[in-house]
């Protein structure tokens, strides 16, 4: 059995679906072992036995065939990751005085095989404007981080001095590599693999020695936010500037749930109601006034996905390619599937919220 612990008084959406019945216990924010782990000895299942299953626990199925070949597609596993929300629960009080639910396997009489088709729907609608919002913003944060570093130097990223004590000093493995010196060998690493025309050229003519302008154009998210960590603070803030984030530690928390969402929708995982593990930090409404809603009475202490899109938003107000993004994603989230028992507040959001200024920048701009 797997427990779920959340905040007192939140919304609780499960996260992970299990044949068991699961509890989620009003106490905490993570998930624990239940200490009650067994083999696994469940046999495989034909598309029609899976259905009577679906159907056993009182699933409205009325297409078989629809049925049938969403599961040939999506398969039975991801599928009731989605219905998770829908099967029926209950709150019991333990010796302690302490509210649990547990989840049941059976689903609401209210449950319909339709309604997993409309959340998966939803929630790819919901990955592909995450990887459209991520794609602009790597680039332009790549960008500016080039700009910023190659003023220094054509390979400022190679010298110590651009970079903070911290992130240059030695390490504790036997190697005694500085973080710095890891982020080099991975990019090393990464030059070697491409098969990249650029990198052929620079192998070719210049021993494969770049400059942090083109360095830049072979780093992943990861590598770009572990690179902006380990910034001397004075460099840092300017590239956060440029993004209005005032200060280096909120940049880098954004940047690091930015990457941790981006590989969720890039491995076309559950998005929707996920519980971040990487939170992007909260700035104050006196640090970021357009995420300012993020700190009222309202705001969960539980942080879902809708902290990261609030997040590029903002990022992308400062990236002129495209003005509309905000707008879509706003539409998006307002048109969450009707269905009993699970709400656009599954993405961490107040449906108020999405009057925000923020979600309509156009309007905001001309005001």
């Amino acid at each position: 059995m797997l427990s779920l612990v959340a905040e007192a008084g939140a919304t609780l959406v499960p996260l992970q679906h299990h044949d068991r019945p699961a509890r989620l216990t009003a106490r905490a924010d993570f998930l624990v072992p239940g200490g009650d782990e067994v083999p696994y000895t469940k046999p495989w299942l034909s598309i029609d036995d899976q259905i009577g299953i679906l159907r056993r626990r009182g699933l409205v199925i009325p297409d078989v065939e629809r049925a049938a070949a969403v599961l040939h597609e999506v398969g039975y596993y991801r599928l009731t990751g989605y219905l998770y929300p829908l099967r029926q629960s209950h709150t019991v009080i333990d010796e302690r005085g302490r509210a649990s639910v547990v989840v049941e396997e059976q689903y609401r009489v209210t449950a319909r095989f339709d309604h997993a088709c409309e959340l998966i729907a939803f929630d790819r609608a919901l990955r592909l404007l995450v990887l459209e919002a991520v794609e602009r913003v790597e680039v332009a944060i790549r960008t500016r981080l080039a700009h910023v570093l190659g003023r220094l130097s054509p390979f400022a990223h190679e010298d110590p001095a651009a970079f903070s004590a911290a992130f240059t000093a030695s390490g504790s493995d036997p190697d005694r590599r500085s973080e710095h010196q890891r982020w080099l060998g991975r990019l090393e690493d990464r030059k070697g693999r491409s098969d990249e025309s650029f990198v052929t050229h620079f192998r070719d003519r210049y021993d494969g020695h770049m400059p942090v302008w083109v360095v830049v154009e072979l780093l992943e998210l990861g590598q770009v936010s572990r690179l902006y960590g380990g910034l001397r603070n004075d460099l840092a803030t300017e590239v956060a500037a440029a993004f209005s984030v005032p200060t280096k530690q909120l940049m880098r928390s954004w940047l690091a749930s930015v990457n941790y969402v981006r590989n969720v929708a890039a491995h076309h995982s559950r998005l929707f109601n996920r519980k971040l593990v990487v939170a992007p930090k909260r700035p104050t409404a006196a640090q970021v006034p357009a995420l300012a809603h993020l700190g009222s009475g309202s705001a969960p202490k539980r942080f879902g996905v809708y902290e990261v899109l609030v997040v590029l938003a903002h990022l992308l107000d400062a990236v002129p390619s495209d003005e509309d993004w905000q707008v879509r994603t706003a539409a998006l989230l307002s048109s969450f599937p009707d269905i009993d028992g699970i709400d656009v507040g599954s993405t961490g959001a107040d449906p108020a919220w999405l009057q925000e200024p923020l979600w309509n920048p156009r309007q905001t701009r001309a005001v």
